[in-house]
């Protein structure tokens, strides 16, 4: 399920809903723009602000097909689908990007004549545009990672546009023209660094990594530390969504303890859940003279 941090799912929806519009139209207006000044700075914004307008859809997307319940085909739910959709996009970014390093290099060669007023007034408009998207999923972006990938998208694009009038007013003043293939390298390794920082994330979950946040051997010698438990072995620990830590692992009882069995399955799940925010774990337990012997902490090897 979504997360935006006090909004309702119909109000984030109307706003992401808002940023697709706005960004859609200033994605045509910076082509034409673009294409009839010759900056292709302002046509890598261009394509950055439609990419943004594709990660928006996606997003939006995602966050329907999020809510939908678990049934017999999606037995976990349908709430991964937002990290999915943060790797697509992120991707993306990182596709993008490496494009638009290569077309800048080819402009080096031979700066075409540029249109600077164009350029700046295009410019000024992106940068509003931006400006608002990135506020309406501000304080969405805490909570999810979808909405996360969208909101730092357009603050790339932001920051990219403030380049791109810079360099408008550089070749209004002093015809500098190769100060625009160069804003586009940097507009691309800014997007390329920020793409790279941030897909770990959705690729660790999607991976059954561990959640970032918690303390895997804590975890254990806290379950260990229990009256009557003797080990744990085979642990998996994962995220089954953005914010739901989970847990699976074997738990070695002492004999002498195996007829306290749910007390102490109630002891280590409240453990799991109040010290570590843990709320999903599945438990299976063995008798110590029963144990596997010579059992992985981790994993099942």
């Amino acid at each position: 399920m979504p997360h935006d941090h006090g909004i309702d799912p119909q109000s984030g929806d109307r706003r992401v809903g808002v940023a697709i519009w706005a960004n859609g139209l200033l994605t045509v207006a910076q082509i034409v723009g673009g294409i009839l000044s010759g900056s292709l700075a302002l046509i890598a914004d261009a394509i950055h602000n439609f990419s943004d307008m594709a990660s928006l859809v996606i997003a939006f997307g995602a966050r329907k097909i999020a809510r939908r319940p678990a049934d017999a085909k999606m037995t976990f739910g349908y709430g991964r689908i937002e990290i999915v959709a943060a790797l697509i996009n992120y991707t993306s970014l990182i596709i993008i990007g490496m494009y638009l390093v290569y077309e800048g290099a080819m402009r080096f060669a031979d700066p075409p004549q540029i249109e600077g007023w164009t350029v700046v007034i295009l410019g000024c408009i992106a940068l509003a545009v931006d400006t608002l998207t990135a506020m309406l999923t501000y304080s969405m972006q805490k909570g999810s990672v979808n909405i996360r990938a969208l909101f730092l998208h357009n603050l790339s694009d932001a920051l990219a546009s403030v380049a791109v009038i810079v360099g408008g007013v550089l070749i209004l003043l002093y015809d500098i023209r190769w100060v625009d293939p160069a804003i586009t390298i940097g507009i691309a390794a800014y997007i390329l660094w920020l793409a790279f920082t941030e897909i770990g994330g959705p690729i660790r979950t999607l991976m059954l990594g561990s959640p970032p946040d918690v303390d895997i051997d804590a975890v254990i010698a806290a379950i260990e530390d229990i009256d009557g438990v003797e080990e744990l072995h085979h642990a998996h620990f994962w995220q089954m969504q953005e914010h739901q830590a989970a847990l699976d692992t074997h738990v070695v009882i002492e004999d002498a303890r195996w007829d306290d069995l749910e007390t102490l399955k109630k002891k280590i799940k409240a453990r799991l859940e109040e010290e570590f925010g843990i709320s999903h774990s599945t438990l299976e337990f063995e008798r110590s003279c029963d144990k596997h012997e010579e059992a992985t902490r981790y994993g099942h090897e």
